[in-house]
């Protein structure tokens, strides 16, 4: 194995010196590992909280600031962050208008996400939760009850904090979160599996022939093991997938994702497929992202997220914002 680490044990924490001293705009707590936008709390405002294990940079993290989240609690690699970072994350966003967690469907993050509302409950703060859920791939998986939160996180992310920035209340802001959530579907294929640094050798084995289709972000199995093929076929197999759950029409969003090991170079061969995709369907892709946002370390694959929007998601998304994984409109 070889990382551009100092440690095994420090890792976390020598990445969140590096945020800190990379994005003057953002206030960094290293001792509670807690990541928020340097304005925080604004009054009035409602604010947002995310989190989940480290190695899926620029989520969340790399999500904090203006028009997105407030705050963000990275865990231990492919870790859940414990209820303690996300209580002191919720305090240190409460403007007076509540807070809005936003938690993808894995059994650690729902089981502290859940333990730290009620926390915050007895502090005073109010607290609304959305689950993320968009993997079409499985519908039970080694780290969740029910389909995984994968990319529509990042979707719901952006959207419900354009809303958040105009002063909406939290009822509006987390019904906007979970609409988001339920108009988008995520499928992910791996060509090669990531290396957790604890673990020193890769999550799984795959062949130099082989494919996991539906493969999960921390390395969780897939729907099947297949023989590796073109970027063409493979591109429609995922969108199959994803057609085969709610049939794609209208105006839709595109995140073309990376996992961490495979270059811009393959990602843009693989969302040329899926434009051409869904105007077969009758879609079209308006608005688009590719490139690593929801990562797996140096897993090398992709994953496709694809949102039907609405005129007010489209406006939202439109909206500006200002963090380290995301900037426009400013």
């Amino acid at each position: 194995m070889k990382k551009l680490i100092n440690s095994v044990d420090t890792i976390v924490t020598d990445t969140l010196h590096g945020v800190a001293a990379a994005h003057p705009s953002l206030r960094v707590d290293i001792e509670n590992r807690v990541i928020y936008r340097r304005d925080a709390p604004r009054q009035g405002k409602v604010g947002l909280v995310s989190g989940g294990g480290a190695g899926h940079e620029p989520l969340h993290g790399g999500f904090v600031g203006y028009g997105m989240l407030d705050a963000a609690c990275p865990g231990e690699v492919f870790t859940s962050p414990v209820p303690d970072q996300m209580i002191e994350a919720s305090k240190g966003v409460d403007g007076g208008a509540g807070v809005l967690h936003i938690v993808k469907n894995y059994t650690g993050d729902v089981l502290n996400f859940e333990m730290a509302a009620e926390l915050c409950a007895d502090e005073g703060i109010e607290v609304a939760s959305v689950l993320v859920n968009d993997d079409v791939a499985v519908q039970d998986s080694l780290y969740t009850a029910g389909r995984r939160g994968t990319g529509a996180t990042l979707f719901v992310e952006k959207i419900a904090g354009a809303l958040a920035e105009t002063g909406a209340p939290l009822a509006e802001v987390a019904r906007l979160a979970q609409e988001v959530n339920e108009r988008s579907r995520s499928f992910g294929v791996a060509l090669s599996a990531g290396t957790v640094p604890a673990a020193g050798k890769p999550t799984f084995d795959l062949s130099d022939t082989e494919i996991e289709l539906g493969i999960g972000i921390h390395g969780e199995p897939g729907r099947t093991r297949s023989t590796h093929r073109e970027a063409r076929e493979i591109a429609r197999l995922a969108m199959d997938a994803i057609n085969d759950d709610v049939p794609l029409s209208g105006d839709t969003l595109v995140l073309l994702n990376g996992m961490g090991g495979t270059p811009l170079l393959e990602l843009y061969i693989v969302y040329a497929e899926v434009a051409a995709y869904l105007e077969e369907k009758g879609a079209t892709a308006v608005r688009r992202l590719v490139g690593n946002y929801v990562t797996s370390l140096d897993m090398q694959g992709f994953s496709v997220s694809v949102c039907r929007l609405t005129d007010e998601l489209t406006r939202l998304w439109d909206a500006p914002v200002e963090t380290p994984g995301l900037r426009w409109g400013r």
